[in-house]
């Protein structure tokens, strides 16, 4: 079964017979500037076979971070990669159909037998109807749930209920490590599934899967 890593943000590495990187981020001490922390280590060491970039913001996209020549994707539509066939699904990433922060991938993949859906940040009011289709069966989420520039809350939690997935891995929250997003408490009691609160960054996905009706929730610790 694969393993799931969360290096901070959005970004995770999940390895089996593959590896497949999400979202690495790059170099983030301008953010002091604008007066917002960021204390996630950088990711280092990391290599993938695929590497998928859901937008294009600096805590999203930096490809330089992750080795093993990853063929990188970054786009909507139907894609033949080294773990076979990869579906992205277009987005925004707020409200008001991108026009705020722009476009947005849904990507789906299958690594070991397991479907994985990432979201990015994924911000609309909610999944429509075709997104939904276009996504299939999914048994692993990663859904941002921080609230602000994403879905947060009754939102996140909706979107939990369209995709029906077995397990969720939440991202994109307040941490130790960064704090301008909201905690994940709102859609924790928004959905009312099982949480399951973890010591470590990485874990095995076997071990965490619930059903589609009673999906489990794995709060992986933050990276420090």
């Amino acid at each position: 079964m694969p393993l799931v890593r969360w290096y901070g943000q959005s970004a995770f590495l999940v390895s089996g017979s593959k590896a497949v990187f999400i979202d690495p981020f790059g170099d983030m001490q301008g953010l002091a500037s604008r007066g917002i922390e960021w204390r996630y280590p950088p990711i280092e060491g990391a290599t993938a076979e695929l590497l998928l970039v859901t937008h294009d913001h600096g805590d999203h996209n930096a490809v330089d971070a992750v080795g093993g020549d990853p063929q990188v994707l970054r786009t909507a539509g139907t894609h033949e990669t080294p773990v076979g066939t990869v579906v992205g699904i277009a987005s925004e990433h707020d409200d008001v159909a991108g026009t705020q922060r722009g476009p947005n991938t849904l990507f789906r993949f299958e690594l070991d037998g397991i479907a994985f859906a990432h979201f990015g940040d994924f911000g609309q009011r909610a999944l429509r109807a075709e997104q939904a289709a276009a996504l299939g069966t999914v048994d692993v989420l990663l859904l941002p749930v921080g609230d602000g520039p994403t879905v947060g809350g009754e939102r996140a939690a909706a979107v939990v209920r369209d995709v029906q997935p077995r397990l969720v891995v939440p991202h994109h929250y307040r941490t130790p490590a960064i704090g301008f997003l909201e905690p994940p408490d709102a859609f924790l009691e928004a959905l009312g599934a099982r949480v399951e609160r973890l010591e470590a960054s990485e874990a095995d996905v076997e071990g965490l899967l619930g059903t589609r009706e009673e999906p489990v929730v794995a709060l992986l610790a933050p990276p420090l």
